[in-house]
C-alpha cells in the first residue's frame, strides 16, 4: 500500500494565535538581542500563520508599546524613539571613530551609576548572560552582537529615557560593516579578550553591588580601553595626531 506523503499543516488565520505567537518571539533570547523582528512575510512562515493575522497582531504590539514600525526600515523592538532620531543616518554618516568615543566617555559611564542604582536582580542576571554570550562567540559579527546587547542592557537599566534615546543614536554606529571592522581590527591590535571579559564583569559586579562610583569608573576605563585600541587600528601616516588627540580627550574626560 503506497501512503501519500503528509500534506503541510495549512497556516492559523487566528489572530489572536498569531498575538500570543509573537509575544514568544518577542521574549527570545536571539531578537531581544537583535533589538529587531524578522519581515511579516518571514514572521508567517516561522510561526506558520496568516500573513494578515501577523499584520494585526502587529499592530496590537505596536499600540502596547512593545514594538514601533518604519515604513523602509522594518520592526524593532520596545517603544518608538525620539523624532530626531529618525535623522540618526545623516548624523552618522557625518560623523568619525572619535567623536563616538567622545559621546561614550560621557554618557556610558553616567548611564553605568545610574544603573547600579535602579538595575533589578533580573536585570543584572541578563547583563551576566550577555557577558557569556558575547564572550563564547567565535566571529566578529556575533561578539559586535553580543556585546552592544549588553551595553543597551546596561543604559537601558538606568531608567532615563532620554538617555537611552541618546544611546541607541550612537549604538546604530555598531550596524554598519566599517564600524565592526575596525572593531574587530582593534581587539587585534590591543587588549585581548580575556581583558574585554574582565572588565566586563567589573561593571557589572559593581551595577549588582549597587555602587555607582565604582560602576562609573569601571565603565570609563572600559571604554578609554576601547579608544585606545581603536586608536591603535587606525593609525597611519596621521597618527601622532590622532594620537595626541586621544590624549587630549581623555584628559578632558578625567577632569
Amino acid at each position: 500500500m503506497v501512503h501519500s506523503p503528509a500534506l503541510p499543516e495549512p497556516p492559523h488565520e487566528n489572530s489572536y494565535y498569531a498575538l500570543e505567537k509573537l509575544r514568544e518571539v518577542i521574549r527570545s533570547e536571539t531578537f531581544a538581542a537583535q533589538g529587531r523582528l524578522p519581515t511579516e512575510r518571514a514572521l508567517a512562515e516561522m510561526l506558520n500563520v496568516g500573513r494578515r493575522a501577523i499584520r494585526r497582531a502587529l499592530e496590537v504590539l505596536e499600540s502596547e508599546g512593545l514594538i514601533w514600525r518604519r515604513q523602509g526600515a522594518g520592526t524593532f523592538l520596545g517603544e518608538r524613539p525620539n523624532s530626531w532620531s529618525d535623522h540618526v543616518d545623516a548624523l552618522i554618516a557625518g560623523t568619525d571613530i572619535m567623536e563616538i568615543m567622545e559621546v561614550r566617555l560621557r554618557i556610558e559611564p553616567q548611564l553605568a551609576q545610574l544603573a547600579a542604582m535602579r538595575a533589578k536582580p533580573a536585570e543584572v542576571d541578563r547583563m551576566r548572560k550577555l557577558i557569556e554570550k558575547a564572550d563564547a562567540s567565535i566571529d566578529a559579527d556575533a561578539k559586535e552582537l553580543w556585546d552592544g546587547a549588553l551595553h543597551r542592557q546596561i543604559a537601558q537599566s538606568a531608567g532615563n529615557q532620554l538617555f537611552l534615546s541618546i544611546f541607541d543614536v550612537v549604538n546604530r554606529i555598531r550596524q554598519d560593516d566599517a564600524w565592526q571592522a575596525i572593531r574587530e581590527r582593534a581587539r587585534g591590535a590591543g587588549t585581548g579578550a580575556g581583558e574585554y571579559l574582565r572588565q566586563h564583569n567589573a561593571i557589572v559586579d559593581a551595577i549588582a553591588a549597587k555602587d555607582p562610583a565604582k560602576a562609573g569608573e569601571a565603565m570609563r576605563q572600559h571604554l578609554l580601553m576601547l579608544q585606545a585600541n581603536l586608536i591603535r587600528a587606525t593609525s597611519s601616516a596621521d597618527g601622532d595626531h590622532v594620537h595626541e588627540f586621544s590624549e587630549e580627550t581623555s584628559l578632558r574626560t578625567a577632569s
